[in-house]
């Protein structure tokens, strides 16, 4: 399993917080998520939330139908103390 970070306006705002954003398997349980993050970062998660985005057809410009994949995404509240690099903002 992949824990891929999400980059938006939106996830930076919750990092500050101590929410990190990652993009995961469609099939990942919250159990899963929390052991490869331990695994990855060495950082405990205290709470795993999961959003998940089915899969649809929709219609492109030119009227074809495209198929849209279904995605996944665990908001990851860390215990305090800890922090994970990846998503530091850089000073300028």
């Amino acid at each position: 399993m992949k824990l891929v970070p999400v980059f938006t306006e939106k996830s930076t705002g919750f990092a500050k917080q101590g929410k990190y954003t990652f993009a995961v398997d469609v099939k990942a349980t919250k159990n899963q998520v929390r052991a490869e993050l331990l695994k990855i970062f060495g950082v405990h998660a205290k709470e795993v939330r999961t959003i998940k985005n089915v899969g649809e057809s929709k219609r492109n410009l030119r009227g074809q139908k495209v198929w849209v994949r279904a995605s996944k995404k665990a908001i990851v509240t860390i215990a305090e103390g800890e922090k994970l690099d990846v998503f530091e903002e850089k000073k300028k």
